[in-house]
């Protein structure tokens, strides 16, 4: 039994290794995933790479090519664009019910969220993108404090799979809007403090919508 947790702890690992590399640009879009040179890369077994791929592939990170292997999810406007809205549709959902449902806590998690973020976007400012990965990390936290009272662990775990995906393509254009994003970040916040559910939701059209077209001014993407 201990051998079996064990087992099933490295592939979890290096499951979450994986995904993190494809989300932020590690392994480009459409790179061949060989497995031989994945094995020593991830410190586990072709067949436990096997599984973890088929399963980023029902993830819609990795693409099963049959006989011929794996790769990682091409990318395209068209799916940036179909992302973008599901996003948007979940988050202001979510944020709904978040927003009739927050209490002090849940306050004190966006106020938290938002005070790491804005630091990262004032490092992002100064021109220096060594952090870019802290900073997408913070931006993701920010968004799911601000839905975090919707009371739907469902609901936020299936924003936070459609988010990744968002945030995969920001990575590779390496999108960052400056302080149109971070003013729209403290507008949430502020929204979000007063329960101002209309306000709110306009300026995450206009944030999200902002970041698409920011992401495909930055990178050419097939249609």
């Amino acid at each position: 039994m201990v051998s079996k947790n064990l087992s099933e702890s490295v592939a979890e690992v290096s499951y979450k290794r994986i995904r993190a590399d494809i989300i932020f640009g590690r392994l480009a879009p459409s790179q061949k995933l060989k497995l031989e040179n994945m094995k020593e890369t991830y410190d586990t077994s072709v067949s436990t790479l096997r599984e973890i791929l088929n399963r980023l592939s029902s993830e819609g990170l990795v693409v099963a090519e049959g006989q011929r292997g794996f790769e990682v999810a091409p990318i395209s406007e068209s799916d940036l664009r179909e992302i973008a809205a599901l996003r948007l549709l979940l988050e202001t959902h979510a944020l709904e019910q978040s927003f009739a449902r927050g209490d002090v806590d849940w306050e004190a998690r966006l106020v938290s969220a938002h005070y790491k973020l804005s630091r990262m976007e004032s490092v992002m400012a100064s021109g220096d993108t060594s952090e870019a990965e802290t900073w997408k990390r913070y931006d993701w936290e920010f968004h799911q404090a601000l839905i975090s009272a919707c009371g739907s662990r469902l609901l936020m775990d299936t924003h936070s799979g459609v988010f990744d995906k968002y945030l995969r393509y920001q990575m590779v254009a390496l999108s960052y809007r400056g302080d149109i994003a971070a003013k729209e970040h403290q507008q949430l916040l502020d929204a979000a403090l007063r329960r101002d559910e209309k306000t709110a939701k306009l300026i995450l059209i206009e944030h999200i919508q902002g970041g698409v077209e920011h992401a495909l001014t930055r990178n050419r993407l097939g249609k």
